[in-house]
């Protein structure tokens, strides 16, 4: 009786590892469809000669480990995937190099570069006024979205990931992180979305 029980327990362990294993190939979602977990409050300069407080409170936390990626991918996904990779990578001013740390603008401009062979602006003003315009519920993967976060002229970009997240260099003192649009300092400076020739 007992090494039935033994036989039994021993083939639903099989079992049930089995299904664990498989499970991940059944999802494959870019990114969680969750709201961003709340951090601590705090403030950082702006992105010119200008001071802007920021909360920290829309970051988001992710590992890398829950973002999945795509080896036959396409444009976007490759753009996404290599953005994804430099997570954490220091803000500095004038940043455009993996060796020196990025700023907002040099950040999507590497990215473009070294994923794409896409050649992008400069700077968030510039790379606002190239490409096509694109509604927020239109959004896609790789699309650039940028805020006003000091008087009314466009100072940050990102780049689009999914539902809702975008990836940025914030300002000095941060790094290469994840964000919602949809976070209480970010929706109220939105100012728009382009679509970098190219991406369709």
């Amino acid at each position: 009786m007992a090494s039935m029980r033994t036989a039994t327990a021993f083939r639903f362990s099989i079992l049930a590892l089995a299904f664990a294993c498989m499970t991940p190939a059944f999802s494959s979602p870019l990114l969680p469809p969750d709201r961003p977990i709340a951090d601590r409050p705090g403030s950082m300069p702006a992105f010119a000669s200008t001071r802007v407080d920021v909360p920290a409170a829309d970051e988001v936390e992710i590992a890398a480990a829950d973002v999945p990626m795509n080896v036959s991918a396409s444009p976007r996904r490759t753009l996404a995937d290599f953005a994804l990779k430099l997570r954490n990578i220091a803000y500095v001013r004038g940043g455009r190099e993996l060796t020196t740390g990025f700023d907002c603008s040099g950040f999507v401009q590497y990215v473009f570069q070294q994923s794409l062979g896409s050649d992008l602006p400069g700077n968030s003003i510039s790379q606002f006024e190239a490409g096509s315009k694109v509604d927020r519920d239109a959004l896609k993967m790789g699309d650039l979205v940028f805020f006003r976060t000091h008087g009314r002229r466009v100072s940050h970009v990102g780049i689009y990931l999914d539902n809702g997240l975008f990836i940025h260099a914030p300002s000095r003192g941060k790094r290469v992180r994840i964000d919602h649009l949809d976070g209480t300092y970010w929706t109220k400076r939105f100012a728009g979305a382009r679509r970098p020739d190219g991406l369709t």
